[in-house]
């Protein structure tokens, strides 16, 4: 196993593994053309009409705004709602799902990202935990109920004003919907689907205990590290290998595999080692 390369060993911890799980953060979008918000100076690269108004991803992603300025609330999420709608996954989410074909493995996906693209890329939804909700489903900002319900609208955004020209409603009260994801400061967040999604993430876990397990996490970071921590407690707690690629940020323990770069030439790169 020494004699290996990085990529050998990770394509030897998926030959003798029965599950997968698969970890991502915001880093896994960059290869779609998806920006990941790294800090001020990141936000403001993708979003430069915030940055003379010295407001930051924290301030932006917060549902104050919808309570108070629903049209400027609706600027930031409607302008990601049609992006991500717009974005074609990129290959690595398909080389994903054929390791998982060709190596007939029993597959989970857990995500901090509320983009879609799993699902998108055609990984079933019954089999992706998204543990900060989905732009995708909408709820009531009140919420007058716990209903959760699918995105169908289209909201148009000024980019001088970053305001929204729609300002989707609820259907049962009539006010003002905010999208189903978990923001900063949130007091209304409705997380039943969510929690739905964690219990199916439970089941697999547990189906799977004395099962190997690979964990391949890609591009989640330390300053929000839910799903670090995540693959981190599977590698500890169940014995699972972690494959953890990340560009800036992919130390992990001596038994695990680190690749520093980006989620899409590093699943190419295994993928390589898988077939030679």
């Amino acid at each position: 196993m020494s004699d290996l390369t990085p990529y050998e060993r990770a394509a030897d911890f998926l030959r003798k593994s029965g599950a997968l799980v698969i970890t991502a953060g915001a880093g896994m979008g960059v290869d779609s053309g998806l920006p990941d918000f790294r800090g001020d100076q990141g936000f403001w690269n993708a979003y430069p009409m915030y940055a003379p108004l010295g407001i930051n991803f924290v301030q932006a992603a917060n549902p104050r705004h919808f309570e108070q300025d629903p049209a400027f609330g609706w600027g930031f999420y409607g302008h990601r709602l049609h992006l991500y709608r717009d974005t074609t996954p990129h290959q690595g989410f398909h080389l994903l799902r054929q390791w998982a074909e060709q190596l007939d493995l029993s597959v989970f996906v857990v995500t901090s990202n509320v983009d879609g693209q799993f699902q998108k890329a055609g990984f079933p939804g019954d089999q992706v935990c998204e543990i900060h909700g989905s732009i995708h489903h909408l709820q009531c900002l009140e919420p007058c109920s716990q209903a959760i319900w699918r995105n169908e609208e289209a909201v148009p955004v000024d980019h001088t004003s970053m305001r929204a020209q729609h300002i989707p409603r609820c259907p049962r009260c009539g006010g003002v919907a905010r999208p189903n994801i978990l923001m900063f400061g949130d007091w209304s967040w409705i997380g039943a689907r969510t929690e739905e999604q964690e219990s199916a993430y439970g089941h697999f876990i547990r189906a799977h205990e004395n099962t190997q397990i690979t964990v391949v996490e890609m591009g989640a970071g330390t300053a929000i590290p839910s799903i670090r921590n995540l693959s981190d407690r599977l590698s500890y707690r169940l014995g699972a290998h972690l494959i953890r690629i990340n560009p800036r940020e992919p130390e992990t323990s001596a038994k695990d595999v680190s690749l520093a770069e980006g989620a899409l030439s590093a699943l190419q790169k295994i993928d390589a080692a898988l077939n030679r």
